[in-house]
């Protein structure tokens, strides 16, 4: 498969396919006889898993020590993973600050009437407000 159908195939810019590549973040993909590139599944894999992890947040650095490791002829399978495991690590950190954001918003959402009726009654007003800092389900520990 050639680059152009790559790119349409897994939503990827020629460009990035082509960076991807020349950095290691995926192994070099074979060309042909007329030195074009000739993607074939293992590649796909490979631009697949990198478009997945970049997209999860994983930085470029770590991309290109995995697929080090995945080409090395050492049997360094327990690096790899745990390079997965630290991504997998971030993406949990990461999940459970945008679900506390989401609860943040829902209860926003929830109460905007009632507050907007509470901020016309005269009943909050800027120096009289919810502390949302102080509800038990918003509340952050010391490591927030």
């Amino acid at each position: 498969m050639n680059s152009k159908k790559v790119s349409e195939v897994l939503g990827v810019s020629v460009d990035t396919l082509r960076y991807y590549e020349r950095v290691g973040v995926i192994p070099p993909v074979k060309r042909d006889k007329n030195g074009y590139r000739n993607y074939r599944d293992k590649d796909l894999n490979w631009i697949f898993l990198a478009k997945s992890l970049r997209g999860a947040g994983m930085s470029i650095e770590s991309m290109i020590d995995f697929a080090s490791l995945a080409q090395s002829n050492e049997g360094v399978t327990a690096a790899q993973k745990e390079v997965l495991h630290e991504q997998m690590e971030q993406l949990d950190k990461k999940f459970a600050e945008l679900e506390k954001t989401r609860q943040i918003l829902k209860y926003k959402i929830d109460t905007y009437d009632d507050h907007l009726a509470k901020f016309k009654s005269g009943e909050m007003n800027s120096d009289n407000v919810e502390q949302m800092w102080k509800m038990a389900e918003f509340k952050t520990t010391e490591k927030d």
